[in-house]
């Protein structure tokens, strides 16, 4: 009996040993993982806050279709996680310059998250003809002062394109004295909004029913302020190192003809890439200029191997 209750003891005292040290093994990862490991081995439900504004304006979270309106886009934009980790990596390059134009120009630093999910901080081309981080159309380009033709197309210069959709979003809030249909109108167009409005008799953004790529649009752009207002909270580990650093750049202007861009980069002792890289909004392999307008083109600054040690990443 009592070596029964020997082995008994030693037997416990093994699992017991053995539990022990694979906890040890499991707290030891955890250390060596940014997070926990909860979130790497289970899918979990992200907590909304009590209170939320958007550019001053107050969400009222306590109507239950919109908490739970952003309730999926939190969800959406937390998980797809490629695609949010890129676009913070992105956005430490592109904030701080547009983040300057949007104070000069008097809007709200929340609209720094209108081109995040407009076009993910890139020169993108919509079905419909939108073009550049803003993704604006052709007319709405000129309307607002952005040179658009075979040659230049502005709407690729993100800070001419930053400062005209200031200017657009100016007017709109003229027109609406609301930044939620602002965003709204934004992605559905002035009149479109007008007319919901009239139909369904309300001026407030939250009460309209619109359609769900309008409706989701501000949720959207609400759910990367959160995200990358507290990117840890949201499962996002990014070391400084890790990010796309602003690349230092110097300017020289053009006011005659530039029969070769390529040869223009070759004796600034770049490529075409890295020419075509800092300055999209060159559409062609040459320019006319024959009114002899004046363009400021962007070159980065000597040396031009733009290393990881340098600049802390490449896009």
């Amino acid at each position: 009996m009592n070596k029964t209750i020997a082995y008994f003891f030693l037997l416990v005292t093994v699992v017991l040993f053995i539990g022990a040290g694979v906890l040890w093994q499991e707290r030891k990862r955890d250390v060596s993982t940014p997070g926990t490991n909860r979130q790497y081995y289970k899918i979990v439900s992200l907590r909304l806050p009590d209170t939320l504004s958007f550019a001053g304006e107050p969400v009222p979270l306590d109507i239950f279709y919109v908490r739970e309106a952003l309730d999926r886009e939190i969800m959406v934009n937390t998980y797809w996680h490629s695609s949010t980790l890129q676009l913070l990596k992105k956005a430490n390059r592109w904030f701080p310059m547009m983040d300057t134009i949007l104070k000069n120009e008097g809007i709200h630093p929340d609209f720094l998250f209108m081109p995040v999910i407009e076009s993910g901080l890139s020169n993108a081309v919509s079905p419909a003809g939108a073009a550049g981080f803003w993704q604006l159309l052709k007319g709405t380009a000129k309307e607002y002062g952005l040179e658009v033709n075979k040659q230049v197309d502005e709407r690729y210069n993100v800070q001419k394109s930053t400062h005209a959709a200031c200017r657009y979003l100016k007017k709109s809030y003229e027109h609406f004295h609301s930044w939620a249909l602002v965003v709204a109108s934004y992605n559905a167009g002035r009149r479109g909004i007008d007319r919901l409005m009239k139909k369904q008799k309300s001026s407030n953004f939250y009460d309209l029913l619109v359609a769900d790529e309008t409706s989701r649009y501000l949720y959207r752009m609400l759910a990367f302020k959160l995200i990358f207002s507290d990117p840890e909270r949201y499962g996002f580990y990014l070391d400084e190192s890790e990010e796309y650093a602003p690349i230092p750049v110097t300017y020289v202007t053009v006011d005659t003809t530039v029969k070769s861009w390529a040869d223009f980069a070759h004796q600034h002792q770049i490529s075409y890439k890295l020419l075509k890289y800092f300055n999209p909004w060159l559409r062609q392999t040459y320019l006319k200029n024959r009114k002899h307008r004046s363009y400021t083109i962007t070159l980065p600054e000597a040396p031009y191997n733009l290393t990881v040690e340098k600049f802390g990443g490449n896009e």
